[in-house]
């Protein structure tokens, strides 16, 4: 078997695990499997292939690394909850049982969770946004601090 096609079967199963994980990490192992792909291709000597192949995956696994640390850095930096110490108003419990209920908060109600072990308020008791998970509040008997 050539090189150059077995530089290409082992960039092709990088490519198709990173479409399984979704990291980018494989994608750019899969892209510097191409890149030796072509130096053997093009006659390039084994040491040049591997070079080539892994000066790409090194650049590129240095890219995405960065780019995960500055998505991170975004994440936490945008993770200010301007809805955090809100009061609502209980308006009637969807499943007591498991804490979800539903609350007015601006003018619409909304489905709102109280956390495991917490006291279950009554219908019409204030009670103070803590969190967001999806489009459910996480409600709190007192008010979190900002």
């Amino acid at each position: 078997m050539d090189l150059w096609l077995l530089w290409t079967i082992v960039g092709f199963v990088l490519v198709i695990t990173e479409l399984v994980t979704g990291t980018f990490y494989l994608l750019v192992l899969g892209l510097g499997a191409f890149v030796g792909a072509i130096a053997a291709w093009l006659g390039a000597n084994q040491v040049v292939q591997a070079l080539a192949a892994g000066g790409l995956a090194v650049a590129g696994t240095w890219f995405v690394h960065h780019w995960h640390e500055s998505r991170r850095a975004l994440a936490v930096k945008g993770s200010n909850f301007l809805d955090r110490g809100q009061p609502v108003v209980l308006d009637g419990w969807a499943n007591e049982n498991a804490g979800i209920a539903r609350v007015k908060y601006r003018g619409t109600t909304w489905d709102a969770r109280v956390p495991e072990g917490a006291p279950r308020p009554t219908v019409g008791s204030t009670l103070y946004i803590e969190a967001q998970e999806g489009s459910m509040l996480v409600v709190v008997a007192a008010a979190p601090p900002r």
